[in-house]
């Protein structure tokens, strides 16, 4: 007799329900499914209380407690760490959420293959400039599985950042293949207090004047949540 399936399980840092601080989504409720683990090292880093530890769950027990805290459905996204390390079980996960009514959001890098991800999830792709320490890790076939429902994140602390990401959206014409191209300014990794753009890496002001003097198709994001609570506070 062969032995029962072992149930799919994947490790899971937290699971909370807050506003969605980032993205064209940005002050919706979200329910946050935030994996543990991530083969990068962004310099400017806010989650590295992700790189280990968290609990194993089940894809049946993620998905009861997403929904208890969103019992109406509503949006989820999975977050990470870095979630696509973790894609033999995180796949199954957005498949259930989806098939339960759930909108779907995936917070990644693109350094993990997407193409197995649903097609009705919405990729939210953080590509890294060179600042972060972490340039030209974005895997580039990683192109071809985007979709015009998906959105594409600069995070920048620099002006080369910013060069950077300006060329890389002309040179691959993001514009015309994604929803919405994002340009946000790095937070401090140690920002603590007060709730203003103090503690940005690149001031604001700065990157929304060079947005406009270069015309760039991007749209200025700010992580609300930075905002509206403790700039350390994590659960929010």
């Amino acid at each position: 007799m062969a032995p029962p399936l072992q149930p799919v399980t994947m490790q899971i840092t937290e699971i909370y329900k807050s506003l969605q601080g980032e993205s064209t989504y940005a002050g919706v409720p979200c329910v946050f499914v935030r994996l543990t683990g991530c083969n990068l090292r962004c310099a400017w880093c806010d989650s590295e209380y992700t790189f280990q530890g968290g609990v194993r769950m089940s894809l049946e027990a993620v998905s009861s407690e997403v929904s208890r805290l969103s019992p109406e459905g509503g949006l989820v996204e999975i977050t990470g760490g870095e979630p696509m390390l973790q894609a033999r079980e995180v796949v199954p996960l957005m498949q259930r959420l989806l098939e339960i009514g759930y909108k779907v959001l995936l917070e990644t890098s693109g350094e993990r293959p997407l193409e197995a991800v649903p097609p009705e999830v919405v990729k939210i792709v953080d590509v890294k400039c060179p600042d972060s320490g972490e340039g030209d890790t974005f895997r580039p076939e990683n192109l071809a599985a985007l979709t015009a429902a998906d959105e594409v994140k600069f995070v920048l602390s620099s002006r080369r950042d910013y060069e950077f990401a300006c060329e890389f959206v002309r040179h691959h014409q993001l514009a015309a293949k994604v929803h919405a191209i994002l340009f946000s300014p790095a937070f401090r990794k140690d920002a603590t207090g007060t709730r203003d753009s103090s503690h940005c890496l690149l001031d604001p002001q700065a990157l929304a004047e060079w947005i406009i003097a270069d015309n760039v198709p991007a749209r200025l994001g700010l992580q609300l949540h930075k905002f509206i609570w403790d700039p350390a506070l994590k659960g929010v």
